[in-house]
């Protein structure tokens, strides 16, 4: 597989204070990637650096940041605007906080396509039934036509997933995108994201705490600690065997049902 996204030695600070110290990973197309630690581990802060989104305080001090050849930090704002939607993907923790609440879920997904292409409302509408159809919702246009209130916490977790998806970026950006759920929506929405790979072929990072869900998605681990690598490689080698004793006190945490 073509590699898709790389971070090179990235540093990132917040007014002058290092959060992240050298950090190198790789995603290839199609993969998907775990990115797990505690709380303040520097997980979140490492995607939002692809798309520009670390505020007024926020900067990448060193390294590069790249996807298909271009070195994201290098980009104006305005040049990094055109690739986020188009090329690069997010699905955010609250889903249902990024919604307008007066404003139908129709009418806020067609003023974020139409700001990349040109697209009648009917073109748009045909467009996002379908998509949300291969994502598991029977009537589209009945979404479409709802307020974010109207739908349950995983419907709006789900259109979260469609927007992002609405205009078929290469690499999906997923911060914590279950964590505020119930664990049985939680295993439904896995299963929207792991068909959205199968589908689409779209590349995932997935920043998460929780063990079970890199197991059951990610492809390769990385394991982050006070904004540093601990651990990075195969799944199944980190989660079953890992070489390092912070790793394995992730593992350990993990609760296990006995008899």
């Amino acid at each position: 597989m073509a590699e898709i996204l790389r971070y090179d030695h990235v540093d990132i600070s917040y007014n002058g204070v290092n959060a992240i110290k050298d950090v190198s990973f790789t995603v290839d197309e199609g993969e998907i990637l775990g990115i797990v630690g505690e709380s303040g581990s520097g997980k979140s802060t490492l995607i939002k650096a692809a798309m520009g989104l670390l505020g007024d305080t926020g900067l990448v001090t060193r390294g590069d940041i790249w996807y298909k050849g271009k070195n994201l930090p290098d980009l104006s704002a305005a040049e990094l605007r055109k690739l986020n939607g188009p090329e690069l993907g997010m699905i955010f923790q609250y889903a249902g906080s990024s919604f307008c609440p007066i404003r139908t879920v129709g009418a806020q997904l067609y003023e974020s396509m139409s700001e990349h292409e040109a697209v009648s409302k009917e073109e748009f509408c045909t467009r996002a039934v379908e998509l949300l159809g291969k994502i598991g919702f029977e009537n589209g246009r009945r979404i479409l036509d709802s307020y974010p209130f109207e739908l349950s916490g995983g419907m709006q977790q789900r259109v979260g997933i469609a927007a992002a998806m609405l205009l078929n970026p290469g690499v999906l950006l997923a911060d914590e995108p279950t964590s505020a759920l119930d664990v049985s929506v939680q295993k439904q929405v896995v299963e929207e994201m792991l068909l959205v790979r199968k589908t689409f072929g779209t590349s995932i990072v997935l920043v998460t705490h929780n063990i079970g869900v890199i197991g059951a998605m990610a492809d390769k681990v990385l394991v982050m600690k006070n904004g540093e690598m601990v651990e990075y490689g195969e799944t199944q080698q980190v989660l079953h065997a890992p070489k390092e004793d912070y790793t394995r006190l992730l593992m350990s945490a993990v609760p296990k049902l006995r008899r």
